[in-house]
């Protein structure tokens, strides 16, 4: 598949960087994005990645030119995101208005790059990396949840539009995986509740009945699945990676 190439937002670390290496692997020419050009030069030369662009995925000219000087795409992983935790009396319209930017905006807007040269090609993937945050609720994570939610009513609108072609759109939507943003969470958590990282990751792990952290790796499987010929009949999904959770 040397010819067919790949675009991963997000994809110099976590969920994104096993995307990409996946990808990577499978013979795509993949290309990573995202804000940090030292990091993305550096999963580059770990092989993660053939090509880097360094871009402010909420910066939707900054991301559409960059789209289009890069592709045409064959797939599309909206990856990019992050949460936010603060207890709804102190959640301000801007967290809000962050979580969807950076979780919501992104995937709208590099689907919408993307879509013109993706028609062109004899069939595409774009699959946006949700949480099952964006299946059910969580406490004091109103924003994040909402704007999951709102990824995942993307998701299924964009694959009904074009049910007609050989674009499918679906969502995977991980429980808590052993990433970095997980272990800033429970820093976060200690230093707020007197509790070690080690009993605040336990918590993240208990949540789900297999009892442990999803790998970035078991995302990026799916990731894979999706994405394979195998799955052309697959679209419109919100498919949970989460052990059971839901």
């Amino acid at each position: 598949m040397p010819d067919q190439k790949a675009l991963v937002t997000g994809g110099s670390r976590g969920i994104g960087r096993a995307i990409a290496m996946g990808l990577s692997a499978k013979g795509y020419d993949v290309t990573i994005m995202g804000r940090s050009g030292e990091t993305l030069a550096k999963a580059v030369k770990d092989g993660v990645a053939r090509n880097s662009r360094a871009v402010d995925v909420t910066d939707e000219a900054a991301l559409s030119a960059a789209i289009a000087e890069t592709g045409p795409y064959h797939i599309v992983v909206n990856n990019a995101g992050a949460a936010e935790s603060a207890p709804f009396a102190a959640t301000k319209l801007d967290l809000l208005r962050r979580m969807m930017a950076v979780n919501v905006e992104s995937a709208f807007t590099a689907s919408r790059a993307a879509l013109p040269g993706m028609m062109a090609q004899p069939s595409g993937r774009i699959v946006n990396i949700a949480s099952i945050a964006g299946l059910k609720g969580y406490a004091y994570v109103s924003a994040y949840c909402a704007a999951k939610h709102a990824l995942i009513g993307l998701t299924r609108a964009l694959a009904a539009e074009l049910i007609k072609t050989k674009i499918t759109v679906n969502a995977i939507c991980p429980g808590y995986t052993d990433t970095d943003l997980i272990a800033r969470a429970a820093d976060r958590i200690a230093e707020k509740t007197g509790l070690s990282s080690d009993k605040a990751i336990d918590h993240f792990a208990s949540t789900n009945p297999s009892g442990r952290l999803i790998t970035p790796e078991e995302v990026a499987n799916a990731v894979l699945w999706l994405c394979s010929d195998g799955a052309s009949a697959v679209t419109g999904q919100a498919i949970t990676v989460a052990g059971g959770e839901l």
